[in-house]
């Protein structure tokens, strides 16, 4: 059974991805905080609890799954802090960088030669903010931009394997990335993404022909809308 890592898996897009690609067949390793393995009720799910804004936990997470014959790593894990760039706090910078940025690099690095023997999938989970700049999101569009160059970068160097690398950048997406946020997404069905949306895309992109890949995938809402949270 091939097994595939999944950031961010105990909560919205990563727990969506980490079930669905369960219920597709594959053995998954999903690294959280927090994630239980009771919520994924299957044999074939194994928790890897982690830190990955530390650099400690995540260089340690890298060791622990270097050995594994890993056909796929889904970098999901990240969060985002909107405010002007004056008031941001040094360290929520850092831990941004870190945990949307510096983290997904390190964990490919560690995997990166067993992704391509194994002729296997990298899928990094960026933002509809890397591709466009927005007002009080320098730091989070800077960290999905980053991400999302750094994945067609490794797309080019791979080319005479038979990795395959998508960039999947989402627009706003109904999940917990909002719990400590002044705004969260639209109530009306057509104006948010739902965490199973990019599921669906994540699917898609392992139902092609190895030898075609979709080395970008955006997925916007029919219309645009948001909700701003009473204080």
């Amino acid at each position: 059974m091939r097994k595939v890592v999944v950031t961010g898996a105990s909560s919205g897009i990563g727990k969506e991805i980490a079930k669905r690609l369960l219920l597709l067949g594959y053995n998954v390793i999903g690294i959280s905080r927090s994630v239980k393995k009771e919520d994924f009720q299957s044999e074939n799910f194994t928790l890897l609890q982690a830190d990955l804004a530390d650099e400690t936990s995540t260089l340690l997470t890298c060791k622990k799954i270097a050995d594994e014959n890993i056909y796929m790593l889904i970098n999901c894990a990240g969060f985002g802090r909107f405010e002007p760039h004056e008031e941001l706090s040094s360290k929520t910078i850092t831990d941004m960088v870190f945990l949307n940025l510096t983290a997904p690099m390190l964990l490919t690095n560690a995997l990166l030669r067993n992704l391509k023997k194994s002729n296997g999938y990298l899928i990094n989970i960026n933002s509809i903010e890397a591709l466009r700049a927005s007002k009080f999101a320098g730091v989070y569009s800077a960290t999905k931009a980053g991400l999302r160059a750094f994945g067609d970068s490794l797309f080019e160097e791979t080319r005479k394997s038979g990795l395959s690398v998508t960039n999947i950048n989402p627009d706003m997406t109904q999940s917990s990335f909002y719990n400590e946020l002044r705004f969260e997404t639209s109530k009306d069905e057509n104006e948010r993404l739902l965490a199973s949306d990019i599921a669906d895309a994540v699917e898609h992109i392992l139902s092609m022909r190895k030898g075609a890949v979709v080395s970008e995938y955006t997925i916007r809402s029919l219309n645009f809308g948001i909700s701003k949270k009473r204080l």
